[in-house]
């Protein structure tokens, strides 16, 4: 076997292991069993175990980047990454798995969270750009502030991965009103079924994430972040 397809294998071992067991699971010599190799050469590609686990990020990273086309107009590439995340739910439940495991993870280590922060700053970038040129395009409402809604969604989709990770019932009633607030979703989008009740149009659909607070319902039709400091205007709430 070629070094870099050994190589992209015991990623890919490790990704399966930590699918199935959760990180605590994560056992290099189990890895490197799976592929057909010893612990040794397992530690000649990953000298660590930090190193096989960044390894995992970068598929991940990979898998996410697919949701995001390199070109065409700022709002269709959204609308696409939108599709795109739908997609990955339905087909490659796994990967929400994965990166449920490693949110939990980072919260007690710090090299996990540097991981996983570096992830999310290009992440938050990237959609922060989209959409600073989607509202300068006037495809997106000139009311929407870029910032705050990359952080939004950033921080909206953390949340599906501690779902998802612990609890799939509890993940299937949350529903996501971004797609509708920007003005991207097409009808048929509403009848796609995710699995995860990812981005759904659901009339009642409902803001969650590790850092943004539930949405409550307030009189002038505003979603409220906690502590009611900052509202961001918003066309469904939460019942």
């Amino acid at each position: 076997m070629p070094a870099e397809a050994k190589r992209d294998a015991l990623v890919q071992a490790a990704y399966r292991e930590i699918a199935a067991n959760g990180f605590e699971g994560l056992r290099t010599r189990e890895v490197a069993a799976a592929v057909g190799v010893n612990i040794a050469t397992l530690h000649y590609y990953f000298p660590s175990k930090e190193d096989l686990i960044r390894g995992v990020v970068g598929h991940a990273m990979a898998r996410f980047q697919t949701t995001l086309p390199a070109k065409g107009e700022a709002d269709e590439q959204l609308r696409q990454h939108f599709q795109g995340l739908r997609r990955l739910a339905r087909e490659e439940p796994d990967l929400f798995k994965v990166m449920g495991e490693l949110a939990l993870r980072a919260a007690r280590d710090r090299g996990m969270a540097e991981i996983l922060s570096k992830m999310n700053d290009v992440w938050y970038s990237t959609l922060r750009t989209l959409l600073r040129r989607a509202v300068e395009s006037g495809a997106v409402a000139q009311t929407v502030d870029p910032e705050d809604m990359a952080a939004l969604i950033v921080s909206t989709l953390k949340g599906i991965y501690l779902l998802a990770s612990a609890d799939n019932s509890l993940a299937r009633v949350v529903r996501f009103s971004l797609e509708d607030h920007l003005d991207l979703s097409h009808d048929t989008d509403a009848q796609e079924d995710d699995g995860l009740g990812l981005l759904s149009r659901d009339p009642a659909a409902t803001l969650i994430g590790c850092d943004v607070a539930l949405a409550s319902r307030a009189s002038d039709d505003t979603c409220v972040r906690s502590g009611g400091s900052r509202q961001l205007p918003c066309r469904r709430l939460v019942r």
